[in-house]
């Protein structure tokens, strides 16, 4: 609770008090069928986004974090049971730094069979597990398209931040002799 807020937001992506989180995760299928969507967000701005869908064999699902842009992945765990090997720490890693929008159109990142050909959105497929990878990226896009109302609003409050940040009151003499 000090350092993470865990909260539901509806399918505008407005916070829905009274919610347990973690019975949510539970049924993660169910829940998001129910248009209720549980986050976690850190207390420094980054999320973190609980994902779920199907792979060749069964379920996929695990959990998603982006940076405060509301854009960079910072990180990924997934999880599966009886699916292709290749969903594992070294392969996760390739996820880091990946971006889910291209300008203002959200695209999540897509695991491509034979290499990465944009390397701000891909990743490459797991070796033959053509299936399993075409899973994980419904199982993000559609997870994580879930969020979108959330993430916008998040992504246009931190550019006002910026835009409409307080200007330093300082003369150009001042600047003249802080650059010399």
């Amino acid at each position: 609770d000090e350092f993470i807020d865990a909260y539901v937001v509806d399918k505008d992506g407005r916070r829905v008090d009274g919610e347990d989180v973690f019975a949510l995760l539970n049924d993660l299928p169910g829940t998001f069928e129910a248009g209720k969507f549980p986050i976690f967000e850190a207390r420094d701005g980054r999320v973190v986004i609980p994902v779920t869908g199907m792979g060749l064999w069964g379920p996929v699902w695990g959990y998603v974090a982006l940076e405060k842009d509301m854009n960079t992945v910072a990180g990924i765990i997934m999880a599966h049971k009886g699916e292709t090997p290749g969903l594992d720490a070294q392969d996760q890693a390739n996820f880091v730094g990946k971006t889910i929008f291209d300008g203002d159109k959200f695209v999540s990142v897509t695991l491509r069979k034979g290499g990465a050909k944009d390397p701000a959105h891909e990743v490459d497929a797991i070796s033959g597990g053509t299936k399993t990878s075409d899973g994980v990226t419904a199982m993000l896009y559609n997870s994580m398209e879930h969020y979108l109302p959330l993430l916008e609003a998040k992504r246009k409050a931190a550019v006002e931040q910026v835009v409409f940040a307080p200007v330093r009151d300082e003369s150009n003499e001042e600047n003249v002799e802080n650059n010399e």
